[in-house]
């Protein structure tokens, strides 16, 4: 989960995003529009959402999927569909998902307990996505969204991962700190990425 959730401020001026639940329905309808939030907010090459595209589509499949957005209204053209500027969602963790086995294996190598790793495990939501487009920063929507979502989530705790940087000196890292977020495993390399991450959570209700 690679999230930059946009907290420092903004000066874009226009009509305050609103945050709005999104359907499945909806997520693949704004599928191009959520991509397109993810790589910019990223910094990613163009064309890295055709490669993310099928991935995000299976996860709207998955049990306890959830998705929130924020848009922007257009006071000029109000019976056109909001463009969306921020996206966030996630889903029940499992043990058949990739990521929760890896999370086990990072868990297990850092001195975590059989028993501590069942209980984590055995009952999350999985923060997947979060990411506000540039234009849209400065106005607290990576809280509002990460809210918004873990409402009255069932779970008992919610897990993500997020890039390590230098002193946690970014937007993602100072959201999940304010939020309570603590360390389950720190430096953590995921199969098939060179990227060092850390694994946070907390428990639910938020």
């Amino acid at each position: 989960m690679d999230a930059n959730p946009g907290e420092s401020p903004g000066t874009n001026p226009g009509p305050m995003p609103v945050v709005v639940d999104l359907s499945v329905s909806d997520m693949r309808a704004r599928l191009p529009e959520a991509l397109s939030i993810y790589v910019a907010a990223m910094g990613y090459p163009r064309g890295t959402e055709f490669h993310r595209a099928p991935l995000w589509t299976e996860h709207t499949q998955r049990a306890g999927w959830r998705a929130v957005g924020a848009v922007r209204p257009d006071p000029e053209h109000p019976d056109r569909p909001a463009p969306l500027v921020a996206i966030a969602y996630g889903y029940r963790g499992a043990p058949d998902q990739w990521w929760q086995q890896q999370v086990r294996h990072g868990m297990s190598a850092t001195g975590w307990g059989r028993d501590q790793i069942e209980y984590v495990l055995g009952n999350y939501f999985e923060l997947t996505e979060l990411h506000v487009h540039p234009s849209a920063q400065g106005h607290r929507l990576g809280e509002q969204l990460l809210h918004r979502l873990l409402a009255d989530r069932p779970e008992r705790g919610v897990l993500l991962s997020t890039p390590e940087v230098s002193e946690e000196d970014n937007r993602a890292w100072r959201l999940y700190r304010r939020t309570g977020f603590q360390d389950v495993v720190r430096h953590f390399t995921f199969a098939g990425d060179r990227r060092p991450f850390a694994v946070l959570g907390r428990g639910l209700p938020l």
